[in-house]
C-alpha cells in the first residue's frame, strides 16, 4: 500500500517523454526493479524520485541492496538472474546466491541427518527439492538442476561412507544406490507398504523436473468476462501447481537496471 502509485510518479507525463525514456517498474513486495534508457538518467531523475517519494510514506532505500547495473551485466531479483548475453539473448536463470543457499541447506539436512532413518531422510529431501524445482522450472535451469544432482550425490556418498565407516564402497553402493530409468545411482531404501510388503523409496533428481516455460495470461483476459471462461477453464487444467514451496529467504531491496 506504502509503494503504491510509485510508479506513476517515474514515468514521463507525455507519450514522447515516455518512449523516450523508456522507464518501467516491476515490484513484488517491497523488492522491486526500475528499468530506463540511460545510467545518468537513472542516477539524475529516478533515484531522487524513488528517495524523495519513499521519504513521504517513512521509507528509505537499502543502500547496500540498491545498485544501478547495466543488463549485459545481469541482475538477481526474486532468487532468479536476468541477464542478456553477447548472443543477443535475454536468459532468467536461477541465481548462484540462491543456489548456493540451497545446496547449503540440502547440505546441512544430511550432516544433520546421520543417525536419521533414510527413508525419512529421503522424505526430507525430496520436500525440498520439490518445492525448489518448481519454483525454477519455468526458466533456464536444465544444467544448474543437473549440478545440484551432482552436489547432492557426493554429499550422500560422504555421508555414507561415515555412517559405515567399517564397511567398503562396494557395500555402501550395492545398499543405498540402484538402477533407475538409466540412471545407476539413483539414492533409495527399503520401506514397508501397507500391506506390509517391501518396496523402494527412491530420493528426486532435480532433473526429473520437466522445464515448463510460462505462458502469459492474455491481457484481456479477465474471470469475469463470461467471453472468457473457456480460456480460464484450460489455462486451469494446463496450469501446475507446487506443493511445496517453503523457507525461502529472499533479499530485500531494489535494483536497478540499464537497457540496451
Amino acid at each position: 500500500m506504502a509503494l503504491s502509485g510509485l510508479e506513476g510518479k517515474l514515468l514521463g507525463t507525455t507519450k514522447y517523454r515516455r518512449d523516450r525514456e523508456k522507464i518501467n517498474m516491476i515490484s513484488y513486495a517491497d523488492d522491486f526493479v526500475v528499468t530506463a534508457a540511460s545510467k545518468e538518467l537513472l542516477e539524475g531523475k529516478v533515484m531522487p524520485l524513488l528517495v524523495q517519494s519513499l521519504s513521504k510514506v517513512g521509507l528509505e532505500l537499502s543502500a547496500a541492496k540498491t545498485k544501478i547495473t547495466h543488463i549485459d551485466d545481469g541482475f538477481d531479483f526474486l532468487g532468479f538472474n536476468v541477464r542478456k548475453y553477447k548472443n543477443g539473448k535475454l536468459l532468467i536463470k536461477p541465481s548462484e546466491v540462491g543456489i548456493k543457499r540451497f545446496l547449503k541447506t540440502i547440505k546441512e539436512i544430511i550432516k544433520k541427518g546421520a543417525a536419521m532413518p533414510t527413508d525419512k531422510l529421503i522424505h526430507t529431501l525430496n520436500n525440498r527439492l520439490t518445492g525448489w524445482t518448481n519454483y525454477y522450472r519455468s526458466s533456464v535451469s536444465s544444467k544448474v538442476f543437473s549440478r545440484i544432482d551432482s552436489e547432492i550425490f557426493l554429499t550422500l556418498m560422504r555421508w555414507a561412507c561415515r555412517r559405515h565407516a567399517s564397511k567398503g564402497k562396494k557395500w555402501i553402493v550395492n545398499k543405498y544406490f540402484t538402477t533407475l530409468r538409466g540412471n545407476h545411482w539413483r539414492f533409495h531404501c527399503k520401506i514397508k507398504d501397507k500391506d506390509g510388503s517391501k518396496k523402494s523409496l527412491y530420493l528426486k533428481n532435480a532433473s526429473d523436473t520437466k522445464i515448463r516455460r510460462h505462458v502469459k495470461i492474455k491481457s484481456a483476459a479477465t474471470p469475469f468476462d463470461p467471453l472468457y471462461r473457456e480460456y480460464f477453464e484450460q489455462q486451469e487444467k494446463d496450469s501446475v501447481w507446487c506443493k511445496a514451496i517453503s523457507n525461502f529467504e529472499y533479499s530485500v531491496g531494489l535494483k536497478i537496471i540499464q537497457p540496451c
